[in-house]
């Protein structure tokens, strides 16, 4: 994923989300996003998913609210990584995050 592509940052679990710029209009919860989970340092996984699969984990549906950053570029990697985020929401539910994702045309 490249140019264009729009990243979130779930800052409690350390996971950033990545939404190509094109391929996913009207999916929903079948987007196809990278997911990388920088909770695991050192072994920062990263893998190919849809927004459902993300959704559905026990980890996000139990841990409500969620502080989420969108960004579009960061400076370090590791332990070193900080976004530049644009906006930072906490979202206390799915229709927060859906209302988050459709303000920026997601």
């Amino acid at each position: 994923m490249t140019n264009g592509t729009k990243k979130f940052h779930f800052l409690e679990m350390d996971w950033v989300v990545c939404f190509p710029k094109n391929g996913n209009k009207g999916k929903y919860l079948g987007y196809n996003v990278l997911l990388i989970d920088r909770e695991k340092l050192g072994t920062e996984t990263k893998k190919q998913v849809t927004l459902e699969e993300i959704l559905e984990t026990p980890k996000f549906e139990n841990s409500y609210p969620h502080t989420i950053g969108y960004y579009k570029e960061s400076s370090g990697e590791g332990a070193e990584f900080t976004p530049e985020y644009l906006e930072i929401r906490k979202i206390s539910s799915v229709e927060d995050l859906w209302l988050f994702l459709n303000a920026l045309n997601i």
